[in-house]
């Protein structure tokens, strides 16, 4: 009896932008929401840097993600616009090509040709574009989906220490901020696992140490340059 399975590699693509979104989106916000307030800057003027912040961030991870994932479409057309070429002007030894790929992966030669045959008789250029280039739907770059899911989920991420922000006395903003941030940092984390399928606790500690270390830093500078008396 057939069954339908769900494999995690389908969602890399879209997973690795929101992650990174939502991760930057706390971390930068955070950090410069906390190296402003150790400068000793009143409500107002953290409140206007955080969402200046936000709406900049987002936009440099929409322009970031699709012009990088569009340089890895354009080099996987170039390379199926190739492979399309040769398929046509010499489909044996292309048919050979796929045979030796197979028998690296375990087949013996004669059932690496009768396999190499029977997918170029179903679909060639599938074949050979999975088999030989690396190249499927699921992992397929998809340039305005990661621009998309980038900017949105940085400035979801963004506007969690804003929150913090409207709602905190400035005599705690510093310690809540940091601690929310941190919080959220650690269940962005686990969250992402838990989707991915990786192991939770150390993804979470991953990114809340890193997030740690960028606020921690930036708030030094803040103190430092600061023009609180």
């Amino acid at each position: 009896m057939g069954h339908t399975e769900t494999h995690r590699t389908q969602r890399v693509g879209w997973l690795r932008a929101a992650v990174l979104g939502a991760n930057d989106g706390i971390v930068s916000t955070a950090s410069l929401v906390l190296g402003v307030a150790s400068s000793g800057a009143n409500p107002q003027d953290i409140l206007v840097a955080g969402v200046a912040g936000l709406v900049a961030g987002a936009m440099s991870m929409a322009a970031g993600e699709y012009v990088s994932v569009s340089s890895q479409a354009d080099t996987e057309g170039a390379d199926l616009a190739r492979e399309s070429e040769e398929l046509s002007s010499d489909p044996e030894q292309e048919k050979a090509e796929l045979a030796a790929i197979y028998v690296k992966r375990g087949l013996d030669p004669e059932l690496a040709n009768t396999v190499a045959n029977q997918l170029m008789e179903h679909d060639a250029f599938g074949a050979h574009a999975r088999d030989e280039l690396g190249i499927s739907k699921a992992l397929a770059a998809r340039p305005i989906q990661a621009a998309f899911a980038s900017a949105g989920t940085f400035s979801v991420g963004a506007a969690l220490p804003l929150i913090v922000v409207l709602f905190f006395p400035s005599s705690t903003l510093i310690w809540a901020v940091s601690g929310g941030s941190l919080l959220s940092l650690a269940l962005l984390g686990s969250l992402s696992a838990k989707v991915g399928g990786a192991p939770v606790i150390k993804a979470a500690f991953r990114v809340t140490f890193w997030g740690a270390l960028a606020m921690a830093l930036t708030a030094g500078v803040g103190a430092l340059f600061g023009v609180a008396a």
